[in-house]
């Protein structure tokens, strides 16, 4: 039965637990709340989880945490790394700087398509959500936070809360580990050891994600079996002009824009989506762009013909800000829906400023799940009320699945689109029919060698 297993294609496996997620979803939801009990003469209320409901949630949550732990040691010495690599690299700066360029043409593009379908849509005029489930218990993210917080206040990105537990920065994780990596790159051979000990390091922490990449189809069964039973259709009754809008831009952004792009270089969309699925797909499922980042890159080089010593330094830079769908279509439509809930009219320098807030400010993101940060910051930015994000709650998890498969796809394709610009893309493993296993040839080459980023 477990060889059986084996045999099974990971990207059937994900989908069969896609479809029976659904299938426990809806009977989880069909079964209801747990009724109240009695307790000392005392009536105490039912959970708003029955037994079915709350095992998807444990599981889901547990696959969600499992991926969150895991980020931290990844985005340090994945990205020193990557920058150290720079130094195999032909004509570093250039690549670098094209990279950059595009990441930002492309964020233009898609938060363009947010502006536009919000303006159609209307969908803050066209919601039934009532303005009573417009709480928000976050803080700002206004610009001058948003700068402030790039300056680490300690060399672990450390903070504080005020219940008292301790949290990582991830955008100052970013910041540090991307100073080292220069400064490891600016110091040459004296480095050697410490890089040799970060690859190392990185060695491992792949291995250990793998394992957990593994439980995939364990994960998506819960992720997609308790967003089925927590929320159903009502909140996408509610919220369904702003769902269906989210969901109209990703798709015009995944179909249309990357299929253009490609064709204007002389690529074949059909090929770059043949190869890149694997990594789109558990993007969809895991919700977040760091805990796909071995897949994406793994697929990017085998599948997509993009060089290792490129991709090494894109793709993980790309998994921490290139964000289309968190950090471009849906805080612009966000945007768009807050200010016409409360009746507040945007203007042209308005919509400019969303767009700025898209282009410069992905980085907030970092690459976790959710898009709450880029939201509030868009929102503060904008002097719009942050109880807006109250409203969108409900229905982010749903959201969440699309705006990660969508970031995933823009991290394989700006590499893909640089390599080819500079001449350097490898045509016959891009135009190949046959495609790599990405989850077994990672555990293939964990078991034989490190493998770098």
């Amino acid at each position: 039965m477990l060889s059986r297993l084996r045999r099974t294609p990971f990207a059937a496996q994900v989908l069969i637990a896609l479809v029976v997620g659904v299938g426990l979803g809806l009977l989880a939801r069909a079964i209801g709340t747990v009724p109240g009990t009695v307790v000392d003469g005392q009536l105490v209320e039912g959970t708003d989880q029955n037994w079915l409901t709350s095992t998807l949630d444990t599981i889901g949550s547990t696959f969600v945490g499992l991926l969150r732990v895991i980020v931290i040691p990844l985005i340090v010495t994945a990205i020193i790394v990557s920058i150290a690599n720079l130094k195999e690299v032909g004509n570093a700066a250039r690549l670098a700087g094209q990279t950059l360029l595009w990441f930002a043409i492309t964020a233009l593009i898609a938060v363009s398509i947010g502006i536009g379908l919000g303006l159609i849509t209307q969908p803050g005029r066209n919601s039934s959500v009532s303005e009573s489930a417009a709480t928000f218990d976050g803080s700002s993210g206004g610009w001058w936070d948003f700068l402030t917080g790039l300056v680490p206040g300690n060399i672990l990105g450390l903070e504080g809360s005020t219940d008292g537990s301790i949290s990582f920065n991830v955008l100052q994780l970013i910041v540090i580990s991307v100073a080292v990596g220069i400064a490891a790159l600016k110091v040459g051979e004296a480095a050697e050891p410490f890089l040799s000990v970060t690859r190392s390091a990185l060695a491992i922490v792949q291995k250990v994600l793998w394992w957990v990449i593994l439980l995939s189809p364990i994960g998506t069964l819960g992720l997609i079996g308790n967003a089925v039973a927590s929320y159903g259709w009502e909140s996408l009754g509610s919220l369904g002009v702003f769902v269906g809008a989210v969901y109209a831009g990703l798709a015009i952004v995944l179909l249309v824009v990357y299929p253009v792009l490609l064709k204007v270089h002389g690529l074949s969309p059909r090929r770059f989506y043949a190869g890149a699925w694997p990594a789109i797909q558990l993007g969809f499922v895991s919700r977040s762009s760091i805990g796909t980042l071995p897949v994406t890159e793994r697929v990017t080089e085998a599948n997509l013909g993009v060089p290792r010593s490129y991709a090494s330094f894109a793709v993980p830079l790309g998994a921490t800000t290139k964000m289309d769908g968190c950090a471009a279509i849906y805080p612009a439509l966000a945007a768009i829906f807050v200010a016409q809930f409360f009746g507040v009219d945007l203007g042209i320098t308005d919509y400019l400023l969303i767009a700025l807030v898209s282009v410069v400010g992905s980085a907030a993101t970092a690459g976790v799940t959710g898009a709450v940060v880029m939201l509030t910051l868009t929102l503060s930015t904008l002097g719009l009320p942050l109880a807006g994000v109250g409203l969108l709650l409900a229905v982010d998890p749903i959201l969440d699945m699309g705006r990660t498969a969508t970031n995933v796809a823009g991290q394989a394709l700006v590499p893909t689109i640089v390599a080819k610009r500079e001449g350097i893309l490898d045509q016959a493993a891009f135009d190949s029919t046959t495609t790599v296993d990405p989850v077994r040839s990672l555990g293939e080459t964990n078991e034989r060698e490190p493998a770098a980023v």
